[in-house]
Parts: C-alpha cells; sequence; structure tokens
C-alpha cells in the first residue's frame, strides 16, 4: 500500500473517530456514532496490516482473535452497573500497550528517546492508575485509609525522582533506565490514585483516559503512524476536556480531587437537633397516584441496586394509568462514569426525550408536585447553595428541595462522597423511605397497578 493511501485512509480513519465521538454526546445518535467509531477502527487494523511484514501477519491475526474474543466476552457476561470498571480496565489496557510498543522501540535501537519515554510514563500511569480505580470500584479498597500522614509530600516526593529518572533515562538512554522510568511511574499512579474517593473515580476515569490517549499519540511519533499520532490527540484532548467539565460541575479543582484539600463542613450545627419523616411505599404511591408532574433524580444508588427497570415501569404506570407527566433529572457526576445514570435508563428502555440534563431541568422543580429521588445524596444538597463552609458549597446541584413533596430512598441516612450531612433529609417537604432502592420501587408500583 502507497504512503498516500494509507495517509488517506488513515485521516478517514479519524473522521469517522471525531464524528463518532461528537455523535456519543447525544443519546439518539450514540448507537449509529458507536458503529462509526468501530468501523473506523477496523479500517484502521485492515490498513496497518498491509504495512508490516508478511512474516509477522499470523501473530497479528492471533493476537486480535485473542482481543476480540476477550472484548466480546467481557461485553457479554459484564453487568451495566459494571461499566465503569470495565471502562477503567480498557482504558488501562490501552496505556499498557502503549508501554509495550515503546519498549518494544527501545529494544530495536529507535532513535525517537523523548517519544519512548513519554510513552512508557504516561503509558504507565495511564495503566496501574486505571487498575487502582477498577479495584476501588469494585470495593476492594474499602476498608484502606484514604489518607495517609505527609500523602502529600510522599507523593511530592515520587514525582520529584520520576522526573529525575526521566532525566536520566534522556542523558543514557539504556533499557534499564526505561525500566526504572516506569516502576517509579507506576509506584507515583498508585500513591496518587489510592486515596481518591469512590465517587470522585468519575473524573480520575476522565483523566487517565486522556493521559492513555497522549501515551499513544507519543508512542504515534515513535513508530511514525499518523493513525496513532491522531487518535491518541483525539481521546487525549477529550478526556481533558471531560475532566475539565466534571471539575466545573462539582466547583472543584483537580488538585482538590486528587490531594482533598476540603474545608471542614459545619451543616451537622444545623440540623442535630431535628427529625426525619419516613414514610413506607404504600404512602409513597398514594401521593404519586394523586401527582401531575413528577420528577425522578437517580444515583449510583439505583445502579447499586439496579433499580433502573422498576423505574420504568413506576413511569409507565403512572403515564398511562394516571396520566401524569413523568421526567427524569440527571447530574453531570451521578453515578461512577460519565454518563453512568444515562446508560443505565438507556438500558433499562426509558425514552430519551424522558431524560432532561442538570440545566434543562432544574427550572421546573419549582412545579413538580413529587421529586422523587433514588439513591443520590451530593448532587441534590442544597448546602451547596447557602452553607459556605460546606466543600459543596458552590457545586451546581440539582434543586429537588423546591418540589412541593421529596421522597428521598436511601438505605440510612449516611453521607455521600464529601461527608456532608444534607439538611435535605430534614427539610419539611420531604419524607425519606428507607430500604433497598429497587425493592422500594416495585413495591410502589405494586400498589400504583392495585390503586
Amino acid at each position: 500500500m502507497l504512503n498516500i493511501e494509507l495517509f488517506l485512509i488513515y485521516l478517514l480513519v479519524s473522521i469517522l473517530f471525531i464524528v463518532a465521538i461528537r455523535g456519543l454526546s447525544r443519546p439518539n445518535t450514540a448507537l449509529l456514532s458507536n458503529r462509526l467509531g468501530m468501523t473506523g477502527m477496523l479500517l484502521a487494523i485492515i490498513s496497518t496490516m498491509f504495512v508490516l511484514p508478511e512474516q509477522n501477519h499470523i501473530l497479528i491475526l492471533i493476537a486480535i482473535f485473542a482481543g476480540a474474543l476477550i472484548g466480546i466476552m467481557s461485553a457479554i457476561k459484564v453487568k451495566i452497573t459494571a461499566l465503569p470498571q470495565m471502562v477503567a480496565v480498557f482504558n488501562g489496557l490501552g496505556g499498557l500497550s502503549s508501554t509495550l510498543v515503546a519498549f518494544a522501540q527501545m529494544k530495536n535501537m529507535q532513535t525517537q528517546y523523548l517519544d519512548i519515554s513519554l510513552s512508557v510514563a504516561i503509558g504507565t500511569i495511564a495503566f496501574m492508575g486505571s487498575m487502582i480505580a477498577y479495584l476501588k470500584l469494585q470495593g476492594n479498597f474499602a476498608k484502606i485509609l484514604r489518607k495517609l500522614p505527609f500523602h502529600n509530600v510522599f507523593n511530592l516526593a515520587l514525582f520529584i525522582i520520576m522526573i529525575f529518572s526521566w532525566g536520566n533515562f534522556l542523558v543514557y538512554s539504556t533499557i534499564d533506565s526505561l525500566f526504572y522510568l516506569m516502576c517509579f511511574a507506576l509506584l507515583w499512579s498508585v500513591a496518587v490514585t489510592m486515596p481518591v474517593g469512590g465517587a470522585d473515580m468519575p473524573i480520575v476515569v476522565s483523566v487517565l483516559n486522556a493521559c492513555s490517549g497522549f501515551a499513544a499519540t507519543a508512542v504515534g511519533f515513535s513508530v511514525s503512524n499518523v493513525a496513532l499520532i491522531i487518535t491518541g490527540a483525539i481521546v487525549g484532548a477529550s478526556g481533558t476536556i471531560l475532566t475539565f467539565i466534571m471539575t466545573k460541575a462539582i466547583n472543584r479543582s483537580l488538585l482538590e480531587v486528587l490531594f482533598y484539600n476540603q474545608t471542614k463542613d459545619e451543616v451537622l450545627k444545623d440540623i442535630k437537633d431535628k427529625t426525619v419523616r419516613s414514610a413506607s411505599p404504600e404512602d409513597a404511591a398514594f401521593i404519586l397516584e394523586n401527582s401531575s408532574k413528577i420528577i425522578i433524580v437517580p444515583g449510583f444508588g439505583m445502579a447499586a441496586s439496579e433499580a433502573q427497570f422498576a423505574l420504568k415501569n413506576m413511569a409507565f404506570v403512572l403515564k398511562n394509568k394516571y396520566g401524569a407527566s413523568v421526567k427524569f433529572a440527571i447530574h453531570p457526576v451521578a453515578g461512577r462514569m460519565p454518563g453512568h445514570m444515562n446508560v443505565l435508563l438507556a438500558e433499562a428502555g426509558i425514552d430519551y426525550e424522558d431524560v432532561f440534563e442538570m440545566d434543562d431541568i432544574n427550572p421546573e422543580f419549582r412545579t413538580a408536585d413529587v421529586a422523587y429521588v433514588i439513591g443520590a445524596n451530593d448532587i441534590t444538597n442544597p448546602a451547596a447553595k447557602t452553607l459556605k463552609t460546606s466543600p459543596l458549597y458552590g457545586m451546581p446541584v440539582l434543586d429537588v428541595y423546591k418540589a412541593k413533596t421529596v421522597f428521598f430512598v436511601k438505605r440510612t441516612l449516611g453521607t455521600g462522597y464529601s461527608k456532608t450531612d444534607n439538611p435535605l433529609f430534614f427539610a419539611d417537604n420531604t419524607m425519606m423511605i428507607f430500604g433497598d432502592a429497587k425493592k422500594v420501587t416495585e413495591n410502589i408500583v405494586k400498589d400504583l397497578e392495585q390503586g
């Protein structure tokens, strides 16, 4: 295949990836966009095969088959609630592949040492950080201290050592010095990612996604592959933009997310003498069937209990039997990865026209008869608007407190990732429904159907 032909194919691949990423931002175009992205990747693989030595084709085909088999089995077996974990793993594997290619280039005595070192350092950070993110999302590190004494000092020291090892490689350019760089990058990524709370993982995964993209760009320069350079840049840029959007959505900087520079919260002083009003599923069903406008707010509790199908049934009954208007409100950082709630609602077959982003739905809470909050916490906390000492202060939240009645479905009165008490639990218009979100919603649906 001629160089010009390969370049044009890679250009087409890049265009397909760009169009795919843009289309993934909307539910009605996500499916087509996903297929465009798959087509682009297939074109990239096939065209690359033509420029590789023929004696390697069998090994490459074996690797492709093995990777495809693992991908298919993972996609079939993984639960939709575990998608964040799968995304973290696949993202990490992308970083690992860049690291391995860089080492292969070094072994072949290639001379792009800057590109190779960046691929190894950034790729290792993406890989190990993503593995830690996976384990934390799985709950494997739940009992490990989130913050050790002198945590930030230790991280800074590791970072400085990693920079020195990078300089050492650029000076001596040996396999050993590259290996040391990889080891220190690995240790630093563990030290930084380990203390991050599970609820902050969407932001961390976005950062690591950007790292895997930039690692691919660096290795693309190393092997003179235009497709890798462009695609890596696209992934890196999109991950960076997404990180910026999400940190802005929670009104925290990336440094605060990674190093926990939070102010002390004092909201407990205002609510320590208050009590909550609890309700049963039967009480909720009675009020819901007499309501004309209902807004459902899903959070990670919905994902944990797999309550999305029960919510679909509840919305269906309220619409078709009682003629109510039912809408779903999504906060940008709800769940454990960007778009987590949207994916779960789409899996349940909920019409995307009934799903609204925070800025679009917030003005409607003041006219809603019921806000049904299922497993969300910090994203509905009104203290973010009023309490300057709260770590949530300034973070845009869903205005559920403005609804006539608020049903809050939770197992306990436990706080969210910010460790901030939610005064909404104690509000006069709030009724807590304690229990598993799926079972509570199913019981409400049963009463609605019998009503």
